[in-house]
């Protein structure tokens, strides 16, 4: 295991081209937690449906992951910023093999609950300690460019999650599915260990419930954190409510299934060329995250008017952009705007707010949606257009 300690100060010299070796396991990791949530939750419906499961339990078990991350993010962010983040990724890498493999142990329902569960505690765990080593990892100047490839290998976890988990239920039923899991954290948790270098923690004064405060509620924190949220619900949205739309259209699940594909890939193979973008000074943060909103609500603007399978398409590669907009500006922006000795707390934050568009975008067309699912996506559409004009009206105020 290495003991080298790494400062972000230490970090200016390292290659400013491709990927970093001490980078590549944090973006494993992030295809892990990706890849881990939407593998299990593409096959729960199945799951529960052959065992006669009710709808009730369905909801709480697609419920489970994301609310241990909901709540636990932050605390572990904390930890990483106390204890360093590399024990903190590992710790919860082996926790989410643990977790998964506990599944292959004692296969059942209340085996699936507890596996979730653990899952997602894990996940809380080794995703804002991930966030955190790619922001002090980064050389100086390039943090748009790490948070931009961080994001591209997490959107193909997205993307390849229901595809290949659907395989693996296919191939070898739900306990192939979970030890495929067990492996793939445990093998990240020993590549991390072996190649991650150590962060040492950072010196920091005592903070009162005041400062904390003051410091989430600044609008170098709420305004990245907003946009992420936006971003994320315009996702969820659209991998969510396309595929309806397209049933509507006479699509096939195999046409609408390359719809949802379409758009996590394009938000996979934007996210490194708006990070370089970013680094290179061609956009600026307040630019690229009013334009991701703004793309955000006109793809899912588009989505609600049904122009048929091309404006399904069209509403995929807008939102995709979107998406690749704002996630790695807003993380690149938080990095930079945030103690660094708070780092892992103010990532474990921000992903709070992600996981809560991630929740709340489908929960808002499904809500306004009792009219019409195009009522429903107008509603969405609305509100990412009014933190779009937002945007320019405090960049127009700040030009003046």
């Amino acid at each position: 295991m290495s003991t080298e300690s790494t400062t972000p100060q230490a970090t200016e010299q390292a290659p400013r081209r491709g990927i970093s070796p001490a980078a590549r396991p944090l973006l494993a990791a992030g295809f892990t937690t990706a890849f881990g949530a939407h593998a299990v939750a593409a096959n729960l419906g199945v799951y529960t449906g052959t065992r006669h499961g009710s709808l009730l339990e369905l909801g709480i078990l697609l419920a489970l992951y994301d609310g241990a991350e909901v709540v636990l993010k932050p605390v572990f962010g904390s930890v990483a910023d106390r204890i360093g983040g590399k024990p903190v990724l590992i710790g919860g890498l082996i926790a989410f093999a643990l977790a998964s493999a506990g599944f292959w142990l004692a296969s059942g329902p209340a085996a699936l609950f507890a596996a979730r569960l653990g899952q997602g505690a894990a996940a809380a765990a080794f995703s804002p300690a991930a966030s955190m080593l790619v922001a002090r990892l980064a050389p100086k100047g390039s943090g748009g460019r790490a948070f931009g490839n961080y994001g591209a290998v997490k959107g193909l976890g997205y993307a390849l999650g229901p595809i290949l988990g659907s395989a693996l239920v296919v191939l070898g039923g739900y306990r192939l599915l979970f030890t495929t899991l067990a492996l793939l954290a445990a093998a990240v948790a020993v590549w991390a260990a072996i190649v991650v270098p150590r962060t040492d923690p950072l010196p920091k004064s005592r903070q009162t419930m005041l400062q904390l405060a003051r410091r989430l509620s600044a609008p170098s924190f709420l305004g990245p954190t907003a946009a992420l949220a936006g971003a994320t619900g315009a996702f969820s949205a659209g991998v969510g409510f396309l595929p309806v739309l397209g049933h509507r259209a006479g699509l096939g699940p195999l046409a609408t299934g390359a719809i949802v594909s379409l758009l996590a890939a394009t938000a996979a193979l934007v996210q490194p060329r708006v990070g370089r973008a970013h680094d290179a000074g061609r956009l600026a943060t307040r630019t690229g995250l009013t334009a991701g909103l703004a793309a955000c609500a006109v793809g899912i603007g588009v989505a609600a008017l049904s122009f048929g399978v091309a404006g399904l398409v069209g509403a995929a590669v807008a939102t995709g952009v979107g998406s690749a907009l704002i996630t790695p500006l807003g993380f690149a922006a938080l990095a930079a705007s945030a103690p660094p000795e708070r780092l892992g707390a103010t990532m474990g934050a921000a992903e709070v707010g992600r996981e809560l568009g991630d929740a709340g975008g489908p929960l808002i067309v499904g809500l306004a949606a009792t009219a019409s699912l195009a009522a429903g996506l107008g509603v969405l559409a609305g509100l990412l257009g009014a933190g779009a004009a937002i945007g320019i009206l405090r960049r127009t105020s700040h030009d003046r």
